[in-house]
């Protein structure tokens, strides 16, 4: 068993502030790493798309450099506090908010990236976190904690092993998500060939528009649609999903049986045990963020959060579950008002085509949406695996061979 030695952090690593950045300043100039990416990414992207402009000169002052550790500097709980990211390269010309820290390793021999990526995140580091933290109006990682705050760390081969096998986890997960892009792209290729430019299949399986086949001008769409499909607005296209109990945050557990969908970016915000919060939908259902507009389509048992996510059901036997999906995935409510993205979006009006074709259309989405299913959940049992195994590695009581 490699021995584990304590170090003081403020002798392993350089801690530099970055730049104080105003909302008018984002959005163009050099690349700019914010809050939001390092408190979600245990690794720098490997693009940073937030821009900046700044004049300040001292462009090694704000570097960001390969091995460079990001710490979430406030925040409004002491739990998410110095969340971590760290640079697996270096990126030329960017600069850093001043709402983080930057550690930049002292010595290269000593301190393995990958491993410190996730010893940082670490419940043994985390608690050290808490334990030194003083709350004002928000908790803040400042100077003088650096200056104090210990660290146990194993030998620099066997941080390496460590390192080297989570951030594999890692990458599988990020795998997973490229494919899952992938076949939501094909996914959406495919409605859009057949529900926008109206070529699916005619009854010779030729495409329909580009064949010849009969369109008709529709005034209230201003554009011409197929002969016999019709139009309808969302809001009266809507079922009501059986009633279930909503998850509150404090609820939602690391695991549990039931997944909960929160209307975040991520399909599955933890779990509950709880049986009264399980929604079974037999066809998918439609997730929308009334806060967020983020939109998915969940084909699996779960139970939902309290956050005012909406889940929406076809009631017309023209229009499957999954193709409601695509049609409100289309829409841009970005110049409506907050909160009120669910009002506006059951006035839009869709397209109610043939129930053959809508029906074919399911059953070719259907086979791509359980291939993404399968790498959630796949997601889900590797992350499992990542925190279970954490703390043991991170105190020596497991060992990488």
């Amino acid at each position: 068993m490699s021995e584990w030695k304590r170090y003081k952090l403020s002798d392993l690593y350089e801690m530099s502030s970055g730049i104080s950045s105003t909302k008018e300043q984002a959005g163009h100039g050099s690349p700019f790493l914010s809050f939001s990416v390092v408190f979600n990414n245990y690794f720098l992207p490997d693009s940073l798309i937030d821009l900046m402009d700044t004049t300040d000169g001292d462009k090694q002052k704000y570097s960001i450099n390969e091995g460079d550790i990001f710490l979430t500097r406030t925040s409004e709980t002491v739990d998410e506090l110095a969340m971590s990211s760290v640079a697996l390269k270096d990126y030329p010309e960017a600069s850093f908010s001043g709402f983080l820290k930057r550690l930049r390793p002292v010595d290269k021999r000593i301190v393995y990236p990958k491993f410190m990526a996730f010893y940082l995140r670490s419940p043994l580091f985390r608690r050290t976190i808490i334990n030194n933290t003083v709350m004002t109006l928000r908790a803040s990682f400042n100077e003088a904690m650096f200056s104090y705050l210990e660290i146990m760390l194993p030998d620099f081969d066997t941080q390496k092993k460590i390192g080297d096998f989570l951030y594999s986890l890692e990458k599988k997960k990020q795998t997973n998500n490229q494919i899952n892009q992938e076949l939501e792209a094909m996914a959406k290729t495919l409605y859009d060939y057949w529900f926008v430019q109206f070529d699916f299949p005619d009854q010779n399986g030729k495409p329909y528009k580009s064949s010849g086949g009969k369109m008709v001008y529709h005034p209230e769409l201003k554009r011409e649609i197929p002969e016999g499909w019709g139009v309808e607005s969302v809001g009266n296209l809507l079922d009501k999903v059986t009633k279930a109990e909503k998850i509150e945050n404090n609820s939602i557990e690391f695991i549990g049986k039931i997944p909960v969908i929160d209307q975040s970016q991520k399909y599955i915000a933890g779990f509950t045990n709880n049986e009264n919060g399980l929604i079974q939908p037999q066809n998918g259902h439609v997730i929308f963020g009334d806060h967020t507009r983020v939109v998915k389509y969940i084909n699996f048992d779960y139970a939902r959060g309290a956050d005012g996510t909406q889940v929406l059901i076809s009631n017309n036997e023209n229009i499957s579950n999954v193709l409601l999906y695509h049609m409100i995935e289309d829409f841009d409510l970005s110049n409506y008002g907050y909160a009120r993205h669910f009002k506006f979006l059951k006035e839009k009006l869709v397209i109610v085509p043939d129930k053959k074709i809508s029906l074919q259309f399911a059953n070719k989405a259907d086979v791509i949406y359980k291939k993404i299913r399968n790498n959630i959940f796949e997601n889900q049992e590797l992350t499992q695996l990542r925190d279970w195994l954490l703390p043991m590695l991170m105190n020596g009581q497991v060992k990488v061979e």
